[in-house]
């Protein structure tokens, strides 16, 4: 099965390392799926670390940048997408994969999972939403969004239209549809 990957993660120069690793680990397994990956199109932090990684193991890379970014595009990319603004970024991202990917992130990649799951709800996409956490990044998100669930804010059916991993294989498993019970965070 040849899929489209995109991958959600941080642009920031100021993660830990140890994320800059779990991307390579993404971007490799990706590759090694023959899947193809596609990102926000900059060559820095996890963002960088996964296309890098996955062209590294043999994969093709989408790279999916605003104009605004143009100065950090990742010019590796075996095709780069410049867009107008983000908006247009997190459409086009959504339209070039079959399934969404979120690994750890901060203020943009909340964006664009809040964004792709809320489309997901609207039958914008049934693509799949997973969340990669293997460190418990999401755990208070996850559960402000249980409280809104309790308080009648959020449908219990919203929070299982994303499935909540922790490990790559785990992740690049529901990404194909090959979904893990829902695990609790």
């Amino acid at each position: 099965m040849n899929l489209s990957v995109c991958v959600f993660c941080s642009a920031s120069d100021s993660v830990d390392a140890r994320y800059l690793k779990l991307a390579e680990e993404v971007g490799t397994a990706v590759a090694a799926r023959g899947w193809t990956l596609v990102s926000g199109g900059e060559h820095v932090s996890m963002m960088g670390a996964v296309a890098t990684a996955a062209r590294a193991a043999g994969g093709q890379t989408v790279g999916i940048v605003s104009e605004s970014l143009l100065h950090r595009a990742d010019h590796d990319s075996d095709r780069l997408i410049v867009t107008r603004g983000f908006g247009a970024r997190k459409q086009r991202m959504t339209e070039e994969a079959d399934a969404l990917l979120a690994l750890p992130g901060g203020l943009g990649t909340c964006d664009e999972i809040f964004t792709a799951w809320t489309e997901r709800m609207v039958g914008v996409h049934d693509k799949p939403l997973v969340l990669l956490d293997p460190d418990d990044h999401f755990g208070g998100l996850l559960d402000w969004l249980d409280a809104a669930r309790a308080r009648g804010f959020v449908r219990g059916r919203s929070l299982e239209a994303v499935r909540h991993t922790r490990t790559v294989a785990d992740a690049l498993d529901a990404c194909a549809g090959r979904l893990p019970a829902p695990s609790s965070h």
